[in-house]
């Protein structure tokens, strides 16, 4: 387990006290001036959030997606919409939330999924 990061198994009911802030990467914090938000840029204001009072960070969905219904057309479960960043992107970003003891939430949404996921095919 990473330093300073809070354990579930000590409190399992965490959420209850949460202050949670719920985000679209893509709206939040644009690191690189292309127009669009990325993890890089959500790396930078975790201190902005932790000041705050925010103690976990709702991510709304983030991977690769035609981008038909807002990103929650998905269409594959497992990497990152490279508008965003990359994989490793997205783990700086959970070591820098967890070094903050800022818990992450993504949302995992398998009710309706991309045209272009093996699911749907």
């Amino acid at each position: 387990m990473a330093q300073g990061r809070n354990d579930t198994a000590i409190d399992p009911l965490w959420y209850k006290d949460a202050v949670i802030y719920e985000l679209h990467v893509k709206t939040f914090c644009d690191s690189d001036g292309d127009g669009m938000g990325d993890f890089r840029g959500l790396i930078e204001k975790l201190d902005y959030l932790q000041e705050l009072g925010v103690t976990a960070i709702w991510l709304l969905p983030f991977y690769p997606s035609p981008l038909r219904d807002d990103g929650y057309d998905i269409a594959d479960y497992f990497d990152v919409n490279p508008t965003f960043g990359t994989l490793d992107d997205f783990r700086a970003f959970l070591d820098a939330a967890h070094q903050r003891n800022l818990r992450v939430i993504t949302e995992l949404v398998i009710n309706h999924t991309s045209d272009q996921n093996p699911w749907f095919q």
